[in-house]
């Protein structure tokens, strides 16, 4: 290995280790890269504005800017009250619902920790008055989180599908089955928790509440078919949806249910501008330090290392997975993503994986990264948001994170899985 790569695979290990935020760390390294090769440094310029400059990233803000109106419009709750209604009666109703309503939520905002912090905030205490430990309430928000990632929109579908350039419509297509698998498994985790702890079942909902429940949430039960049915209806593109996903949750949240007053609206704008922000800012230099480590052949340096350890397909699908994981719960996911992009595709390539497959693995994997301790980023929104200790949250976590490993092992070695419904499509 060239003594470029070194400098940027150690350098990148003792940033992160210092605790510099990772779009920093990136764009340092990828500066120093230039110097190392003797590049004109001017060029950092040019790829940070390149790495921004494509018109499926103009779906980011969008989905932000619409996940942030419907949370802040009313519409998670709504959705939580609807499966209460419907389910709650049930053992583990309570529990299960919050499973819907992130399921919902996920169709939504396309952010793990996103969905944790709109479902957490909702039901934790909820959840603690019915009977369930507060550090169970906090694990189940945090876990519903990667929905939000797998169940389309996806924003890292959307990133994934532009550094691929693969179909973003088929990506989306790609993680409806998972994310489906992974929130039924949770709800088997919910029914034995609730009869092992011998949580209360609530009273039965009457027709007329299930009524009721409908008639209130019925503008939150449409914004996914709005936003998903114009894309695959073929009305609109997925950054169009976006677009067309944050109008509609203005409206609602502001004319129809009224929850958004014009004065909240630049509070929420500006919180929305700022993720937006934080995310391209992380593209930006992320695109930047790949540029220079695809410059020096770092990727295929990797991959053939990679490939070298074994010719098996099965085993190299499994290592491969085991560094996605690991990955993503140390490492930003955008980033991870944008400087691996050319690595992973190479060795995908060589053991035969679709690339609509590679992507939804790639995906699953960083989303549950991000609820695996103790880095995971959607357990410290989870950890916030409940008040308690991080390793608190972690403890119940464990259910959980075996539904999503096994979801990780069913991608990769079921491919009609991810493939599926892309084929319908098609």
């Amino acid at each position: 290995m060239s003594m470029v790569a070194i400098v940027m695979v150690v350098g990148l290990l003792l940033l992160l280790a210092i605790g510099m935020p990772i779009a920093f760390t990136l764009g340092i390294l990828a500066l120093t890269g230039l110097f190392l090769t003797d590049t004109n440094p001017l060029i950092l310029g040019q790829r940070l504005v390149a790495g921004t400059n494509v018109n499926s990233l103009l779906a980011i803000p969008g989905f932000i800017l619409a996940g942030d109106l419907m949370s802040s419009g009313g519409l998670s709750r709504r959705l939580v009250k609807i499966a209460s209604t419907i389910i709650g009666h049930l053992s583990g109703g309570l529990s299960m619902a919050t499973v819907g309503a992130g399921t919902f939520f996920g169709a939504i905002s396309g952010s793990a920790p996103a969905t944790t912090a709109a479902i957490g905030s909702v039901m934790t205490d909820e959840l603690e008055k019915r009977g369930y430990e507060r550090g169970y309430a906090a694990a189940l928000a945090t876990a519903v989180g990667p929905l939000g990632q797998m169940i389309p929109p996806s924003i890292p579908m959307i990133i994934w599908g532009v550094l691929s350039e693969e179909s973003i419509a088929r990506l989306f297509l790609a993680g409806v089955v998972p994310g489906l698998i992974a929130a039924s498994g949770f709800l088997v985790v919910s029914y034995i928790y609730a009869r092992v702890h011998g949580v209360p079942r609530v009273e039965r909902a009457t027709v007329g509440d299930i009524a009721l429940a409908l008639r209130q949430g019925v503008w939150a039960l449409l914004a996914p078919i709005v936003i998903l049915g114009g894309i695959y209806g073929g009305v609109f593109t997925p950054t169009e949806a976006a677009m067309v996903g944050a109008l509609y949750s203005f409206i609602v949240g502001v004319f129809i249910y009224r929850e958004i007053g014009w004065r909240e609206l630049p509070g929420i704008l500006l919180r929305s501008l700022r993720t937006s922000a934080m995310i391209m800012f992380i593209i930006a230099t992320a695109y930047a330090f790949a540029w220079v480590i695809a410059n020096e052949q770092i990727p295929a340096q990797l991959a053939a290392s990679m490939l070298a350890i074994t010719d098996n397909p099965l085993l190299l699908l499994l290592l491969l997975n085991i560094m996605l994981l690991l990955l993503g719960a140390v490492m930003d996911n955008i980033s991870a993503m944008v400087i691996l992009s050319s690595v992973l595709m190479a060795v995908g390539a060589q053991i035969g994986l679709d690339p609509i497959q590679l992507g939804a693995m790639v995906v699953i994997n960083f989303a549950v990264g991000m609820v695996t301790p103790p880095l995971g980023y959607s357990i410290f929104v989870g950890a916030s948001i409940s008040g308690l200790r991080i390793e608190t949250v972690a403890r119940h976590l464990w259910p959980f994170l075996l539904v999503l490993l096994a979801v990780i092992a069913i991608v990769a070695y079921v491919p009609w899985v991810t493939l599926w419904l892309p084929g319908l499509w098609d």
